[in-house]
């Protein structure tokens, strides 16, 4: 992994993230001078965590770059061009569950879902309904990678589904469902997941990596959706009732 290491790339992630950074931080401090007028404790208390947040992104960024990438392309290559490679099935079944698991976005979701459900609604219930419906997800784009199964016949029919099970579940469900999509495309699932993808579809006979490899994060973006919404009906049917 050593030779990964190239020295301005890590300069130039540093200004990469500075630069994002800005004008969020410069927005802050407009605010601060015109508007929000904070004390000075809860000031240096919000700027720190500036400085942690972009600690933090320069650690995963560069973690990303030299681990998670190169380790999901070795997996999808090793195992996607042996005689086993439907084993990359249920490994993305595995992966999917415990990447969205551990998904920091996921979690803030699901905190907020139970929140402001006044509890109708257990974070721990929507954690693992989306955990699940990625699993599915990942299981379907490593099978639409192994057999090169067009993305049309994933995403047509599940998008028929999602729009009349949202019919079904009720305005809030669909509203909970459609946002679960996006959480769950997070940095984990794109950067480890994807890898995995690309690499199986790159030493896959007959496999297009651009064609066949990529489109994982749609299919993943789905999944949660419908898992949601599936959700949402049984607990309608149950008697539970949050549409106010």
């Amino acid at each position: 992994m050593n030779e990964l290491f190239v020295p301005s790339d890590f300069v130039n992630l540093i200004l990469e993230i500075l630069l994002a950074l800005a004008p969020l931080f410069f927005i802050f401090i407009i605010f601060q001078i015109f508007v929000f007028k904070l004390s000075a404790k809860r000031f240096l208390g919000i700027l720190s965590g500036f400085v942690m947040v972009f600690l933090g992104l320069i650690l995963f960024l560069f973690g990303v770059k030299i681990g998670f990438v190169p380790v999901g392309n070795f997996i999808g290559e090793t195992i996607g061009g042996s005689i086993h490679n439907w084993l990359l099935i249920p490994i993305g079944f595995a992966l999917g569950f415990v990447v969205t698991f551990v998904e920091p976005a996921v979690r803030i979701l699901c905190t907020e879902i139970e929140k402001y459900s006044n509890g109708f609604i257990k974070e721990k219930h929507i954690l693992y309904t989306l955990s699940f419906g990625v699993a599915v997800a990942v299981a379907l784009a490593m099978a639409k990678t192994i057999f090169a199964i067009s993305l049309t016949y994933i995403l047509i029919p599940g998008y028929l589904i999602a729009f009349i099970l949202a019919f079904i579940a009720g305005p809030t469900f669909t509203s909970l469902a459609f946002d679960s999509g996006g959480v769950a495309t997070g940095p984990m699932t794109v950067t480890f997941i994807l890898s995995i993808s690309l690499g199986a579809a790159i030493i896959t006979e007959g496999a297009d990596p651009v064609l066949h490899g990529f489109g994982l994060i749609s299919i993943v973006a789905l999944a949660p959706i419908i898992a949601v919404l599936i959700f949402g009906i049984i607990f309608k049917r149950k008697g539970g009732n949050i549409d106010g």
